[in-house]
Formats: C-alpha cells, sequence, structure tokens
C-alpha cells in the first residue's frame, strides 16, 4: 500500500528546545560537532577535538571530559541502563580507536571517567573512514564497517579489559553502510552496502559460513536501523519502507523518493527525505545577487513519523534546514537540524488521538488503535457504541447493529432497542435479542419481545427452532455414525442441512469415491465454499474429469462462476435398517441447500420441461439478475493445481487471458507460465511439431507491449535455446546494446554493423563501442574499415566522446593508424580554435553590457526621468490625478497603492522580487561573517583555490563596513 493512500494526522506536539547557558547553546551549532548519542538519562556529545560533552535533561553540559588525544570522534554508543560509553575517533592517519569508558568510576588522577579499555580497529592497513557501527549490549560483539566494503567484528570482554580478538567477516567493492545486530538463539548480523543486503551468523548454528545475500538492492548510509522491541530490521530506500525478520523479508510500504535517516521511535518509524531544490527565479538573476548561495536557500527536508501496523501518518512536516540526526530519550523524539536548532516532539495522549478520529468520523481506526494501545474492554465498548451512533444516524442501520452486538457486553439493552423499534428494523432488533440470549443477558421482556417480532414476521421456521432450541440433537455424534454405517448418502444430507460443505465433499470423495456427485456438490455451491473445496480436491478431480474441473476452474478464475441449481429434489435411495429411519426421524422437513423444493413437478409435467432430467433432476441456468460477485483470486493460486496436467493447464491458462478483466500483475504471471509451458512442450517434441510450438511462444511475446518481465522471458528462452524469443524482446524491450554486443561477443562484424545501423540512431551509446570493436583486432577492422570513418563522423557531430577518449580506445590495441583519424584530428582542432574566438567574443559582450548596465543605474540616480504610461499598473484604468510614477517605469493611482501611515512607499508590482533580493543579500551578509565555516571548509577541501573562489564571491573576504 502506497503512502499517498494513507491517512495524514498530527498526533505529535513539536516545540523548539531553547538551549540554556552559552556553552550548551552554542554546542550544536558549533565546528567541532562531530557526533551524538542518547541514553540513561543523557545526552553524549562528541566533538572533532577529542571532547565528550554529557547534558542532562536539562540540556546543560554536566560533565566533559578528553576521550582521545587525536582525530574527531565519529561515533558513540552508550549501553542503555549502564554507565557505559563506547566512544571511536578517527583521523585517516592511522587506524581508528575504540574505547570503552565507565562514567561512573573516575580517573583519580584526572577526575574524568575511566577507561576500561582501548584498542585500534583494523582494517588490513588501509585508511578509509568508518561509515557503520554496532554493538551487542554486553558489548561481547562489535561490527564495524568501512567506506571501502570490508567489515570488521570485534569479540571479547572489553568491560574488563581481557583482551579481545578481531577479524574482517566481509569484504566487497561497495561501501558498508550499515550495520545492525539481531540478538536470539543465534546473533545475526546484517550488512548494508550500497548494492545489497546480507546476513552473517557470527554466533550460533550457522557461524562460519560466508555472508548470505538477503537481497540485491543495498541502502544509504543512516537508512537502516532495529527496531529494538521485535528485533526487525528496517531499512528505507528510495521506492520503500522494508522490514527484516527472521523469516527473511517482511512487509513494505512504498514510499518513493531519496531518503536520508531512519529511526524507529516506539511503535512510529522516523523518516527523513534529503532537501530538494526548488526555485522560481532564473539562475543567472540568483547568482547576479546572492552568488553560490541561491541554490542553497531552497533546500529543505520532510520529516515524517509513520504508524505501519495501522497505516497511517502521525505527523509530518517539512523542515527549512537539514536535519542532522534523530534520537529519543526522556519518552521523546528529539531531531537536530543542521543550522544547530534541536526540535522535541511529544505523542499525545490516547485520548487526544482518539478525539481527533472522532471529529473526522474515523471510528474504525479509533478502534484498532484503541486495541493496540491495549485499552480495556469497557473503554473499547464505548467507543464501538460511538461508532454504532454514528452509522445509525448515516442509516447504515445494519453495519450499526454489529457495532452494539460487539458492545453487547457493556451496553444498557433498553438504550439499542428504543433505536429499532421502528417496523422496519424488525429484523436488526431480532438480530440483537437473539444475541442476548446468547449471553444470557436477555431478561423476560426482551424474550416477550423476540416472540412478538417472529410473530409479526410470520416467521414458523425461526418460531419453532426458538422454542425447541433446548432440544436440539447433536450433529457430530449424528454424522460419524452415519459415516460408520455406511450410510454416505445420510451422513450427506445431515451436513448439507447444517451447512456443512466441506465435509459434504470430503465425504463424497474419501468415503464413497464418488468423484462426479462432488464435483456436481461443488459446482451447485456459493463462491465462498467453492474455492477453498476445489483447492483441495483439485489434482483428484482432474486426474477423474480433467475436462469438466478444468471448465471449473476456467469459470471461477475469470469471474463467471454461479451456482448451478435445480428444479426438483433428487431421488436419493433409502439405506436399509434402523439407521435409515432414524436419520428421516432426525430430517423429515428439512429441504435440501439450492433445490427447489417449493415447484416440484409431477411426472406428467416434465414433458414439458426445457432442460433434459437426470436422476431426478431438472438443471437449470443460473438467473442473471441474481448473479454473485465474489473475490476472484489470483491465477498463480490453481498453478500448482494442474502439475502432470499440462494439455488441461495450457486451456486454462489461455482461457485465463481471453477471460479479461485481469489485472497487469497477473496478466505477466500468465503470460510468464504460458510462455515457459511453450517452451516446455516445444523442447519435447521434434520437426514440425516443434516449430508450431515456438511460433505460438514467439507470438506470445510478439507486439510492442509485452507484458512478461523482459529478464524472465530472456532467462526462460536461454534454458530453452530459444534465440528469436532472446533477440525479439531485447529489441522490444529497448535492450539494443545488449544485442550489439551479443553479435560483438560472437564475432560476427556483419550483423554488428547492421544492429550498429539500425539501431545507432536511437541509441548513441552504441557509436562508442563499435569504435572499441572494429578496432579490436586487424581481422574485425579488415571487415568493418569502410564503417569506421562513419563511426568516427557521427561520434565527432553528437559530441559522443572527447577527443582524447577517441585517441585513447583507438590506441588499445595498436591496430588502427594515424591516418585515419588525420582528418578527425584536423576538424576537432579548427572547431575548437572557432569555439575560443566565440568564447572571447561573448566575454567582450558581456562587459559591454555590464558598463550599458552601470550607466543605466547612474542615469537614474542623475538625470531626470520621463513617465509617459498612460493606466495604472493596478486595475488598468486611465490614470488621473493623484498619481504617483516609480523610477522602475510603473505609475499606480494614489488610491491602488493602499499606503498607510508615514510607510516608506515602494512599487508594488517590484516589492515581491526587492524583498527577495533583499533577503537574498542579508543571508550572504550573516554568511560572510561565519569564518569559521570557511576555515572548517578550507580544511577539508581537497580543492582550496576553488574553496577560496566559493567564499570569496559569498564575502568573506570583503572589507568590514566602516561606522
Amino acid at each position: 500500500m502506497a503512502l499517498t493512500s494513507w491517512k495524514t494526522f498530527n498526533f505529535f506536539d513539536v516545540s523548539e528546545v531553547k538551549l540554556a547557558g552559552s556553552e550548551s547553546s552554542s554546542l550544536f551549532n558549533s565546528a567541532e560537532y562531530a557526533c551524538l548519542c542518547s541514553g540513561s538519562e543523557n545526552l553524549f556529545v562528541g566533538s572533532n577535538d577529542g571532547q565528550i560533552r554529557i547534558l542532562s535533561r536539562a540540556f546543560k553540559v554536566i560533565r566533559t571530559f578528553h576521550a582521545h588525544d587525536s582525530g574527531s570522534i565519529t561515533h558513540m554508543r552508550q549501553i542503555n541502563g549502564t554507565s557505559l560509553l563506547v566512544s571511536i575517533s578517527e583521523d585517516l592517519s592511522n587506524e581508528p580507536v575504540l574505547k570503552v569508558w565507565a562514567l561512573d568510576k573516575p580517573d583519580k588522577k584526572t577526575g574524568a571517567p575511566k577507561c576500561l579499555s582501548s584498542l585500534s580497529i583494523q582494517n588490513g592497513r588501509k585508511q578509509f573512514p568508518i561509515s557503520a557501527f554496532a554493538a551487542l549490549d554486553n558489548l561481547s560483539q562489535l561490527a564495524v564497517g568501512f567506506a571501502n566494503g570490508s567489515v570488521t567484528v570485534v569479540r571479547g570482554d572489553l568491560i574488563n579489559d581481557r583482551g579481545a580478538k578481531q577479524r574482517t567477516v566481509f569484504e566487497s567493492e561497495e561501501p558498508i553502510t550499515g550495520v545492525e545486530f539481531r540478538d536470539g538463539s543465534t546473533t545475526t548480523l546484517y550488512l548494508a552496502t550500497t548494492g545489497r543486503l546480507l546476513t552473517l551468523t557470527i554466533t550460533g548454528r550457522g557461524q562460519g559460513q560466508p555472508a548470505k545475500n538477503l537481497e540485491d538492492n543495498g541502502c544509504g548510509v543512516g537508512c537502516m536501523t532495529v527496531d529494538s522491541d521485535s528485533g526487525d530490521i528496517v531499512v528505507a530506500r528510495d521506492d520503500a519502507i522494508y522490514f527484516y525478520g527472521v523469516n527473511g523479508r517482511g512487509p513494505s510500504y512504498a514510499y518513493e523518493g531519496p531518503k536520508q535517516l531512519v529511526h524507529v521511535f516506539g511503535t512510529f518509524v522516523a523518516l527523513v527525505t534529503p532537501p530538494k531544490t526548488n526555485t522560481t527565479f532564473k539562475p543567472g538573476i540568483l547568482r547576479r545577487f546572492v552568488g553560490g548561495q541561491a541554490d542553497d536557500l531552497y533546500k529543505s527536508s520532510t520529516f515524517a513519523l509513520l504508524d505501519t501496523d495501522l497505516k497511517y501518518v502521525a505527523h509530518t512536516e517539512t523542515l527549512v534546514q537539514e536535519v542532522r540526526t534523530l534520537f529519543a530519550e526522556w519518552g521523546d523524539l528529539f531531531l537536530l537540524t543542521r543550522d544547530g536548532k534541536l526540535f522535541r516532539y511529544h505523542e499525545k495522549s490516547l485520548g487526544q488521538k482518539l478525539e481527533i478520529l472522532y471529529q473526522r468520523d474515523l471510528y474504525v481506526l479509533a478502534i484498532n488503535l484503541a486495541q493496540k494501545s491495549g485499552v480495556d474492554t469497557a473503554q473499547r465498548n464505548a467507543i464501538l457504541r460511538k461508532y454504532g451512533d454514528y452509522l445509525h444516524k448515516k442509516g447504515d442501520y445494519d453495519t450499526a447493529m454489529q457495532q452494539y452486538l460487539k458492545a453487547i457486553d457493556n451496553t444498557e439493552p433498553s438504550q439499542v432497542i428504543r433505536k429499532f423499534l421502528d417496523s422496519q428494523r424488525i429484523n436488526n432488533l431480532i438480530e440483537y435479542l437473539e444475541e442476548l440470549h446468547e449471553h444470557d443477558k436477555a431478561t423476560v421482556d426482551h424474550t416477550t419481545l423476540l416472540l412478538n417480532c417472529y410473530a409479526k414476521l410470520k416467521d414458523t421456521a425461526k418460531l419453532e427452532t426458538f422454542i425447541k432450541s433446548g432440544t436440539h440433537f447433536d450433529l457430530e455424534t449424528a454424522i460419524a455414525m452415519c459415516r460408520q454405517g455406511g450410510y454416505y448418502d445420510q451422513a450427506v444430507f445431515l451436513s448439507k442441512k447444517h451447512g456443512e460443505h466441506d465435509r459434504v465433499v470430503d465425504i463424497l470423495i474419501e468415503d464413497s469415491k464418488n468423484y462426479e456427485d462432488a464435483l456436481d456438490y461443488i459446482n451447485r455451491s456459493e463462491p465462498a465454499v467453492t474455492y477453498p473445496n476445489l483447492m483441495r480436491y483439485a489434482r483428484v478431480l482432474l486426474e477423474h474429469y480433467p475436462r469438466e474441473t478444468t471448465q471449473l476452474f476456467i469459470e471461477y478464475y475469470t469471474g463467471k462462476y454461479q451456482p448451478r441449481k435445480d428444479a426438483s429434489l433428487p431421488t436419493t435411495p433409502a439405506p436399509a435398517g434402523g439407521a435409515a429411519s432414524a436419520v428421516q426421524n432426525l430430517a423429515s422437513f428439512i429441504p435440501l441447500p439450492y433445490r427447489q423444493t417449493t415447484n416440484v413437478q409431477t411426472p406428467a409435467a416434465t414433458d414439458n420441461q426445457q432442460f433434459a432430467l437426470s436422476n431426478g433432476e431438472a438443471a437449470v441456468a443460473p438467473d442473471a439478475d441474481a448473479f454473485q460477485e465474489y473475490d476472484v483470486p489470483k491465477p498463480r493460486t490453481a498453478f500448482s493445481s494442474f502439475v502432470d496436467h499440462p494439455e488441461q493447464f495450457i486451456v486454462f491458462l489461455e482461457a485465463c487471458l481471453k477471460g479479461g478483466n485481469i489485472d497487469e500483475k497477473d496478466k505477466v504471471d500468465l503470460h510468464t507460465t504460458l510462455f515457459e509451458v511453450y517452451l516446455e512442450i516445444a523442447a519435447s517434441k521434434t520437426g514440425p511439431e516443434k516449430r508450431n510450438w515456438e511460433a505460438k511462444a514467439k507470438a506470445l511475446i510478439d507486439g510492442k507491449d509485452i507484458s512478461m518481465d523482459a529478464s524472465n522471458v530472456l532467462l526462460l528462452s536461454h534454458l530453452s535455446n530459444f534465440r528469436d524469443g532472446t533477440v525479439l524482446v531485447r529489441e522490444q524491450q529497448g535492450l539494443r546494446f545488449d544485442i550489439f554486443r551479443s553479435y560483438a561477443s560472437a564475432g560476427d562484424t556483419a550483423s554488428a554493423i547492421k544492429a550498429l545501423r539500425k539501431y545507432g540512431p536511437e541509441e548513441p551509446e552504441l557509436y562508442p563501442a563499435a569504435l572499441k570493436y572494429f578496432t579490436s583486432s586487424p581481422k574485425v577492422l579488415e571487415e568493418a574499415r569502410d564503417e569506421v570513418d562513419a563511426v568516427l563522423k557521427k561520434i565527432d557531430e553528437d559530441g559522443l566522446m572527447a577527443p582524447l577518449q577517441v585517441i585513447q580506445t583507438l590506441s588499445t590495441n595498436g591496430v588502427a593508424t594515424m591516418g585515419m583519424v588525420k582528418k578527425y584530428l584536423s576538424d576537432t582542432f579548427e572547431r575548437e580554435r572557432k569555439e575560443i574566438s566565440n568564447n572571447r567574443r561573448l566575454i567582450e559582450s558581456y562587459r559591454n553590457e555590464t558598463d550599458a548596465k552601470r550607466k543605466e543605474i547612474d542615469e537614474l540616480g542623475t538625470k531626470s526621468a520621463v513617465f509617459q504610461t498612460r493606466r495604472c499598473s493596478a486595475c488598468g484604468g486611465s490614470l488621473d490625478l493623484p498619481t504617483v510614477h516609480f523610477l522602475c517605469r510603473h505609475s499606480f493611482h494614489q488610491r491602488c497603492l493602499n499606503h498607510v501611515g508615514d510607510e516608506d512607499i515602494e512599487c508594488p508590482k517590484c516589492a515581491p522580487t526587492n524583498n527577495n533580493i533583499r533577503a537574498f543579500r542579508k543571508a550572504q551578509e550573516e554568511s560572510a561573517d561565519r569564518h569559521e565555516m570557511f576555515q572548517d571548509a578550507l580544511h577539508r577541501s581537497r580543492d582550496k583555490f576553488g574553496t577560496i573562489s566559493e567564499f570569496f564571491g559569498r564575502g568573506v573576504m570583503a572589507a568590514p563596513a566602516t561606522e
């Protein structure tokens, strides 16, 4: 289910945390900030200079100590409920250093927390930053992921400093983006890279085996976390949010867009999407006033809290600044932005949530929310009564009665009975009174009212059933006796009477082996009864009645199934002995279901029937007006039933495709399966028969749009050596490069040239590949010599490769000669010279334009302006006095300006643009004063000159204004 269909609420109160004290207020906004973690009622902040600061609930710094001598503290983990803190520092010139601190044991010399153990994390002497870190609560095992794709696991007693062992358990070419532990009977380490998700058993059964690939999709840094309550791993990707449990991948929730952070807070999943650039101004205008900072002004992040169990959005908002991190402590969720602002998210009480849902008439969600919160029965029934009252007001009496029945234990019966005393609601009233009797809550008055309702409806059967309800025979005993005695027809009769449809089919197949009658009974059953019985006994019925069973499958899976009915009772032979009379005494007045017993024809009257009789029955076609709708199951649910019956399987698949009303996913399953069956049969045939089946398979995938996954078609075609299918699908799916590459790999130069000429105009990437292939060997070059010049010309005209790339490609194998590229190089040099000349002329035009603008500005300040506008720029009417003119050439009636008091008058047309420019300029000036940002960026940058140029444009090095 996509998040766009979820309801959105405001179940959280948001407030900005005001940090007290100079040190606390500047802590998160300082360039020295490196990382953060929370736990044990405290907040821990690590800095780039190796300091760790401990903050209290009031966000005051209560303790500061120097944890690491060199490097920046990039990762920390506090073991909740203990005084243990783990910190890691990095400087990329040495191996990362991990330390375990005992916060409750101060060092006697320094007064700082005692360092229990310290070790250097090994990465094979490769200097790469740590990208992920995880630890068990007992610190017996820690996992460190590096950006070069390796994962190091540390095992040992770090608390008592009894030594630890390190081992690189995983290596890949992709960087590690996340590591998480799942502890249980076995300890499993989940690893995430940019392209894969894997599991590795650390301890227990399966230990020592290589990492298993869980899914061929990875995630970004910060987009994987663990739900501490369930132990499930939560992964946020660009398309959806995924959950992974013990049995592998669990549910997923579609949510398109890039992800930055994911965090589990109680029953909610907190999600941060990175900022997007959105500007309505022309880039040239913005950069003229604010330089390179214009793009940064439109960056905003989206923050959302999702309840994946009940499928609603508990909170969502757009933040102006980028989000730095999320953490939960003191029962609240906190969000820290890049500019150092800290926001608190406090969940509203259950009562407040329910009031919000009541206001929007979302009672079903309110009921589910109350059940999830574990409210008692009385509170739940109160919600059900509210829901029932709401439905009653809407006129949905049947559904309202269902709610009152659910809340019957804590509801005063008179309140409900009074609402349904109308004669039109008598059926609902009977339902409620019957339920009162089932719960032993009925009084004498209730019984009297129920009997009066039966009498008013003249429902004699119900009236007698109610009166004789205490003398019912035991159905299970009666049916068991009939089956044990061999009276299968009577057992079927009693089962039909009490609606035991599954038992009817079971008796006919398992006991009496009457497959024809079993299939006939399934054909007469309601859709909800037909489906489970058909699936249970499909193989048996296909074995004995393949054509009829296949037809039943087709009718049901195409949505055309309707129960068959009869016009007369069947002539059932009476069993011998006392068992016959016993069964007849039990069911002497019971009609068979799906039989019209009120219209039994005499033998003489049957001559005029339009349907032929069989065994005392007259089949009647289903009534079109009484069409019963049902949920048509997915076609793939029937595939396993046709094992060992390929001919019937093909008939079923083809009929489903012709039936229509099939969604795209089911159509893909049907086409793929039918394609596979065609190829399997073709593989077992020879000669014309084989070609006939292959022609059917090719016709199935021929066309512009094929409803099959291209990879499946290619795989099936490859396994069956069906080359026509491989080429056709690659062409239809636009895999033209693969077609060319297959010809090139086979050394078929002629076919490769044909493919280049056919697909080259639509697939420009083929030309660089063709140039590389044509010059791969003297033989190929000889075969394609005339084509090389055309390829070079196309590459030059479309700019597909830089000249240096062309030279590098041709010089790879030493096959091409200088004469082949002489004309190409001369044309390239000539074009470069012309481009340099054009650039010079363009620079000169920009200078002239700048001089003209400066001259225009000077004239505005020194010369008078003549206004010839005759109409008001606001209302469009003719100008009359008093009139206000602006130097921007806009003129207005004075009454159209809405000028109040002594405020400065500004052109309304130009005001929005001017305000934006002022805001941009102000932001630029504020940024220019933050020299620590410039120094930090210069320290971290590899392109020092580029960084200085960028900040020079922002005004960092401008002379300060004099007072």
